[in-house]
């Protein structure tokens, strides 16, 4: 059986490790002067630059069903891993392509799973759903684990520095966003059990944004588990976030790896978003 894992660019991925054959599908980034494709190929720091003057309107753009069905080209098991789905139509998408897929191959079979995430937290379903088939387990066994995964294994909490994209999309509050915007001031929160982005703590400065960080990961469940820090230019918090992990659990397994475009449109620059795993 042929099996592939595909995955949308929200989960900040470019390749995965090992011999499954793995594909990224692209986000979008529009403004009224120039679309960003979300690809291995965007120059990220370009692109943030170019927002960070940029006045006008902006948006982004999900993969299409086509898009999805090239992805899934011939393969007998396709598992798919989405941004989630109260905030991107990319879910839906997949889900479509699902059932044209299906239909058009019968025996071949597509499993998607809505992340309820992004980032880092949405790259360790990918990795996760790798080991599973790697370690040679059937489909329905496979499902049934990346799922448990998903609502009892791993969380998500961000430390935002500007929240102006976010509320522009209509993803959070303008009156949220106003606060956020204020000299020295990081919005701290996670994803509530309803899929909205759910700010917890307004910290003034890298010290108190820290703090705030690491008292909602531990209120999440952490104890010592995997951990990636992506972060949209902002290494220096994720290497200080890292170091106090790392005192308290000397044996956990922390990744710092960057934004790709989408997270870093929406992270924005200094922005952090720190998937786990729980317990």
């Amino acid at each position: 059986m042929r099996v592939k894992i595909v995955t949308d660019s929200a989960s900040n991925m470019v390749g995965i490790e090992g011999p499954i054959p793995f594909q990224v599908v692209p986000l979008k980034i529009n403004t009224d002067v120039k679309e960003y494709v979300d690809t291995a190929d965007l120059d990220v720091a370009q692109m943030v630059k170019e927002m960070s003057s940029y006045s006008g309107k902006s948006s982004t753009a999900c993969p299409g069903v086509g898009d999805w069905l090239a992805a899934f080209e011939d393969y007998d098991i396709i598992y798919c891993v989405t941004i989630i789905s109260t905030l991107s139509g990319s879910y839906n998408a997949a889900m479509t392509a699902k059932q044209n897929y299906e239909e058009d191959n019968p025996g071949k079979r597509v499993f998607v799973l809505d992340s309820y995430t992004a980032g880092g937290e949405q790259k360790m379903h990918v990795e996760k759903l790798r080991d599973l088939v790697m370690e040679g387990k059937d489909y329905e066994t496979v499902c049934k684990e990346i799922v448990e995964y998903k609502e009892n294994g791993t969380s998500l909490v961000f430390s935002l520095e500007s929240l102006h994209n976010l509320a522009n999309n209509g993803r959070v509050s303008h009156a949220v966003a106003k606060i956020a915007g204020l000299i020295g001031i990081r919005m701290v929160g996670d994803v509530s059990a309803e899929g909205q982005l759910n700010p917890t703590d307004k910290c003034r400065g890298e010290k108190a944004a820290l703090a705030g960080i690491y008292k909602n990961m531990k209120r999440l469940g952490y104890k010592g588990g995997k951990l990636v820090i992506d972060n949209c230019f902002n290494e220096k918090t994720a290497t200080s976030l890292k170091e106090i992990v790392l005192a308290d659990f000397p044996d956990a397994v922390v990744r710092i790896e960057p934004t790709r475009g989408l997270c870093s449109y929406y992270a924005e620059k200094g922005g952090l978003m720190i998937g786990f795993e729980v317990e």
